[in-house]
């Protein structure tokens, strides 16, 4: 049976890669390592890990600087609180990372991140188009999103 694994190049030990998104994500799983063969050149650390964060596995390569993460792809997390919000942006924009605007982010490795409460999902596709727009309107304002002024937003 095929599966999709979202595969991540880092210019970093993935040993500290992983402990950084454990951190966070409580519940992070570890579920495989290979170090460089000989003759390859891996850097430091696994040539390769895989993990999985909130259910999702994800392979990583320790391949240096030959690239780079854009905004083109980004991990999008979905949360139903404020204070989920506020925890993963704090940690996430925390030791080198970096807002951007409409809850998006990127953090100390420059993997682009998106935490999206709930309420700015449903306020965005509800069926009334003048509620939508408010709402998109608001978003287009935040950095980390607020789930306080998306309502107020809703309400009007």
């Amino acid at each position: 049976m095929a599966k999709l694994t979202p595969f991540l190049w880092f210019d970093a030990d993935l040993r500290e890669v992983y402990d950084y998104y454990a951190r966070i994500f409580p519940g992070t799983r570890r579920v495989s390592a290979t170090e460089a063969p000989e003759g390859v050149d891996g850097g430091f650390g696994p040539l390769t890990l895989e993990f999985e964060i909130l259910g999702q596995r994800f392979a990583a390569l320790n391949g240096g600087r030959r690239a780079a993460f854009t905004e083109a792809v980004s991990l999008a997390v979905t949360v139903d609180t404020q204070e989920e919000v506020d925890r993963y942006w704090d940690a996430l924009t925390a030791d080198g990372g970096e807002e951007s605007m409409c809850g998006w982010l990127k953090d100390r490795y420059g993997l682009s991140w998106q935490i999206t409460p709930v309420q700015l999902l449903h306020g965005m596709s509800n069926p009334d188009p003048a509620v939508a727009a408010r709402v998109a309107r608001a978003m287009m304002t935040m950095r980390k999103i607020v789930i306080a002024d998306v309502e107020a937003a809703a309400r009007g």
